[in-house]
């Protein structure tokens, strides 16, 4: 090559030729041979003495001279390098002389002499050019040139001539298939196989375009598959066409190009790593993004429901929960997970909502499902958090029960307290309760005096505390269970005297029979049978109600008065006025029913027979109006046709008598 010690050329790049036999010894730099004298040259000998050559037809050099034959230089059959044209040197031995010509050389197929001519410099026919030599001894003919040395092998793929394929170069095609398989087709660009580069070169384009940026999806396996078979055949055809190829690089370059292609492949191997991480970080955030939505989700579940009744959003926060729950222990780790416990806090806060505003049996059902949350959310992810419920649970309980003390709920006050005091039963709200309980019950019994109030609810408010007070045993609520007892008692006379006020006789009477009956060892228990009769009689004579039965009977004389039955059925007769009573009368059994026209006769007298035949009864009546009522036995109390209402007058100093009959007909 040009620009290159012709002495540090390669056998393979310029093979030793043996010219000739030389007549003296040669000089390890030099290459000698003899020449006889002959006609006809142009040329001339340079004698080792530094004598010239002729320019004449013939030559003058003895049989025994010599010529030096400078080293080979480039091969004729390489192309010039940097633009210029192979160059000729001549160099005389430094002992004999010196004299150096230099100038272009013809270019020739075959093999010619050296650039600069045998001997010194000698012009030739043209300018720039040297004469041929002559012939030397031994060979073929007179004017008969040296035989060309064998043709070089050819290029192979990309390079500049044809001819036999060269010797095969195993390391050299593993050079260019790793080149290839840099994914950039270099293997290619070596051999100056530009279509095979530019496939290359299109290929790896396509992938960056469809690889870059990357995302969560990546590149479609079958199109990476493709990719790598590509490589693969490119890595292979770039091995098949370098084993053989003629490429013109020096030794230095030759040694270092196979570790340079090994290095090479780090590029494809580094970005492949670089993008898998890409590709992981994009799965990682798409990953995370998709946790994020389902976390917005979960979200939105619980705040649609702000303002709503718990009964009818339990079930979205139920699914926002199994979200947080999933969220905070499988996907911990992630950007969502990280932000589970606050969405929790304020899960918390959203469905506690009701306690903030003092609406406490309606917060009592979310309560209860936050304090419950550890059979629905991991406990870890919970924290203290259902911890932090009970004080206002135990807060509501007893607020909602203590309201249930003002009248019907459901459930009770005791429900509530029952509650809490099994949930929480070292709680100061737990504490209060019987306080709560005692003080509803004496100011129910403290209203029963205040005419204007409802003596009946009233008195169904006791029987509710007194209930409350007996079920809760734990709370030992004994007393205000006495207390409540006395409150009902006296509610019960309160609401009967209220209800006879009222004009409500029916009523008033099953309410005071009923206290007679349940309290007999009441002070009042005999005026409560006073006013039930009363009520009787007034339900069918309303005057008889005018006022309420005095309580306790008044004093004075008394008079007589006799009953007698005269009638085939048993009887009572129920009496107010100055004083209340009821007796009953037995059937009589020679008695017999009255026809109503007959009892319209003149004449007509019931109890006529012997005074012994009809049964009697005695009372004394302070004097004064009363109203009496029959009624048959067995005939109801509501019976139409079965009672009889009638009014006497008691004066003082008389006895009376009374008989009562039954009659019969169309009136």
């Amino acid at each position: 090559m040009a620009g290159e010690d012709p002495n540090d050329a390669r056998p393979q790049d310029a093979p030793e030729v043996d010219l000739g036999k030389g007549e003296g010894p040669a000089r390890p730099s030099d290459e000698t041979m003899t020449m006889r004298g002959g006609g006809g040259a142009s040329g001339g000998t340079g004698s080792a003495d530094g004598g010239h050559g002729g320019s004449g037809g013939g030559t003058d050099a003895t049989p025994t001279g010599s010529f030096r034959l400078p080293a080979p230089g480039p091969a004729p059959w390489e192309a010039p390098q940097n633009g210029g044209s192979h160059g000729a040197t001549e160099s005389a031995s430094p002992t004999t002389g010196s004299a150096s010509q230099t100038g272009p050389t013809t270019p020739a197929s075959g093999f010619g002499p050296p650039p600069g001519g045998y001997g010194g410099p000698a012009p030739g026919p043209y300018p720039g050019q040297y004469p041929a030599p002559p012939t030397a001894p031994g060979w073929a003919g007179t004017g008969t040139l040296p035989p060309p040395p064998p043709a070089p092998p050819a290029y192979g793929p990309g390079g500049a001539g044809g001819g036999a394929p060269g010797e095969a170069r195993p390391l050299q095609a593993v050079l260019v298939a790793l080149l290839n398989l840099s994914c950039l087709g270099l293997g290619y660009v070596l051999l100056r196989h530009w279509i095979g580069a530019a496939l290359c070169w299109a290929a790896t384009a396509a992938l960056l375009l469809l690889a870059l940026p990357a995302d969560a999806d990546g590149v479609p396996q079958g199109v990476l598959i493709g990719y790598g078979a590509f490589l693969l055949a490119a890595a292979a055809d770039g091995a098949r066409r370098g084993l053989r190829a003629r490429l013109s690089f020096g030794a230095t370059v030759r040694r270092l190009a196979l570790p340079l292609a090994v290095v090479l492949l780090a590029a494809p191997v580094g970005g492949a790593v670089a993008y898998g991480a890409a590709h992981a970080d994009a799965r990682e955030e798409a990953r995370q993004q998709a946790l994020l939505a389902r976390l917005a989700a979960a979200d939105a579940l619980v705040t649609a429901h702000k303002g709503e009744a718990f009964a009818a959003s339990e079930g979205d926060y139920v699914k926002a929960l199994e979200e947080y729950d999933d969220l905070g222990t499988k996907h911990g780790d992630s950007r969502a997970g990280k932000l589970v416990p606050d969405r929790l806090d304020a899960y918390y806060k959203a469905v506690a909502a009701p306690y903030a505003s003092k609406s406490y049996c309606e917060a009592l059902a979310p309560l209860k499902h936050l304090k419950g949350l550890t059979s629905l959310v991991d406990k870890d992810l919970l924290g203290e958090r259902p911890a932090g419920v009970e004080e206002p649970l135990a807060h509501s309980l007893y607020e909602c029960g203590a309201e249930a003390l003002d009248g019907d709920s459901s459930p009770t006050a005791e429900g509530h307290f029952g509650e809490l005091a099994n949930l929480f039963p070292g709680s100061p709200y737990t504490a209060k309760v019987r306080p709560a309980v005692r003080d509803a019950v004496r100011t129910r019994v403290g209203s029963l005096t205040d005419s204007g109030d409802d003596h009946c609810a009233t008195t169904e408010e006791l029987r509710s505390l007194r209930t409350t007070a007996d079920s809760l045993r734990t709370l030992k609520l004994t007393e205000v269970r006495t207390e409540a007892d006395r409150g009902v008692r006296k509610g019960v006379f309160a609401c009967g005297t209220q209800q006879f006020g009222n004009e409500q006789f029916t009523k008033a009477a099953a309410t005071m029979e009923k206290y007679a009956k349940d309290y007999p060892d009441s002070d009042q228990a005999a005026h409560a049978r006073s006013i039930a009769i009363a009520a009787q009689i007034a339900d069918k004579e309303p005057e008889a109600g005018k006022k309420l039965p005095p309580a306790k009977a008044p004093g004075g004389a008394r008079m007589t008065m006799v009953i007698s039955n005269d009638a085939p059925d048993e009887v009572e007769l129920l009496y107010t006025g100055p004083v209340t009573g009821k007796i009953t009368l037995r059937p009589c059994g020679d008695c017999r029913t009255y026809d109503r026209v007959e009892t319209v006769l003149r004449g007509f007298k019931p109890c006529s027979g012997a005074s012994s035949k009809y049964p009697k009864a005695t009372v004394q009546l302070p004097a004064g109006t009363y109203h009496l009522l029959q009624k048959r036995a067995g005939s109801g109390f509501a019976t139409a046709g079965d009672t009889k209402t009638s009014k006497a007058k008691i004066e003082p100093g008389y006895s009376y008598t009374n008989c009562l009959y039954v009659t019969k007909g169309l009136y």
